[in-house]
């Protein structure tokens, strides 16, 4: 067997499905979205479906991606469906011919639609199944954070060639939009999501949109932003200042920095994504700014921009060793400014490591 053919079985995770699915009464579960048929099967489409049973698996897709499909995918059957013989014909086909009585499907990204179309023509009971997914994607595997490194040493990067071009009077949009074109020319995918780059009086907007606002002295300039490589997310946080600092805004940066050093030293697998949170919050709250951090201290990162677990006062659940979160804690005090700090940590069995490169001392752009 061939280095290349090695990679792509490694790639599959098809049988990672299947292991999972006696312990929950299934016989076969439909991989239907975008980043679980990549996580799947290390393949990325528009369009397909994946069966995935114990002792099988079928990958449907359309002639745009059937070749591309052929080559890539290993360890399932590789089928096309055309309008003459449609996705669910075959999907209906495979579940009889194989007696398919229960089947997961993942209902976090299927619409009404979609789920009322396969009770009416797929002869099998339907259930849900996302947590099988969003519990094996929780844990990542070591060549997936080396993509996830990869991605955000993109987005570094990209933050020092933009700290650069920075100067009062620049926009918000026109920042926004350097960033985003230093991630291209830097080699990203795409963007993971629009970039939030928000100055002044918007920066305590913490999901605010550019605007034609010009940065201006003495403001705080927030830029969260992230790219996609080989499928995987970057995410990060940086505020700088313009000019100069208050003594208060000088104490809101640095109490921040503080929450934020405070949840990363409490991450470690074993301990509850509630439990992070509360170490930063209570950071922030000790110094007053309590009712200005109104979200959580971070949410998972891999396939998606945000997926499970997340370190947020609502998970009680222990962090497993291997997931991957963001550490972003913020203050934001409405009609002034607003300030949060973003790193990405690993959690391991006896901490957490950060593979963030980017310093975090208050940047102040004469």
């Amino acid at each position: 067997m061939d280095r290349k053919k090695e990679m792509q079985e490694e790639m599959s995770r098809f049988h990672k499905i299947a292991e999972k699915l006696s312990g929950r009464g299934l016989d076969a579960v439909m991989v239907t979205s975008g980043p679980n048929r990549l996580y799947a099967g290390g393949f990325a489409s528009s369009a397909g479906m994946a069966i995935v049973t114990e002792k099988k698996t079928w990958f449907f897709t359309d002639s745009r991606y059937i070749e591309a499909a052929q080559k890539n995918i290993q360890g399932a059957d590789i089928q096309e469906f055309t309008r003459e013989k449609p996705l669910l014909d075959l999907a209906k086909e495979v579940m009889e011919r194989n007696g398919l009585k229960k089947v997961g499907f993942e209902e976090r990204y299927t619409t009404v639609q979609d789920y009322e179309r396969w009770k009416e023509k797929l002869p099998c009971e339907l259930a849900p199944a996302s947590t099988l997914f969003s519990e094996l994607r929780s844990v990542k595997e070591p060549e997936e954070i080396e993509r996830l490194i990869a991605a955000q040493r993109i987005a570094e990067k990209s933050l020092v060639e933009t700290l650069d071009f920075i100067k009062t009077g620049r926009t918000e949009k026109e920042i926004a939009a350097f960033l985003l074109y230093r991630m291209l020319s830097n080699g990203a995918n795409r963007m993971s999501f629009p970039p939030i780059v928000v100055s002044g009086a918007n920066s305590s907007m913490p999901h605010g949109v550019p605007s034609d606002k010009p940065v201006a002295d003495g403001d705080f300039l927030t830029m969260d932003f992230g790219c996609m490589l080989d499928g995987y997310c970057s995410d990060m946080t940086r505020t700088v200042a313009i000019g100069h600092v208050t003594e208060e805004m000088d104490k809101v940066y640095h109490t921040v920095l503080q929450a934020q050093l405070a949840g990363i030293a409490t991450a470690k697998a074993g301990v509850t994504g509630r439990a992070v949170h509360e170490a930063a919050a209570k950071v922030i709250a000790d110094a007053g700014y309590g009712a200005y951090f109104g979200h959580g201290f971070g949410h998972g990162l891999g396939l998606e921009v945000h997926e499970d677990p997340s370190a947020n006062m609502a998970n009680d659940k222990p962090l497993p060793a291997g997931a991957v979160i963001s550490a972003e804690p913020g203050i934001y005090i409405p009609g002034r400014f607003g300030v949060r700090i973003e790193d990405v940590v690993v959690i391991e069995e006896n901490g957490c490591r950060d593979i963030m490169e980017a310093p975090k001392e208050l940047i102040i752009i004469k």
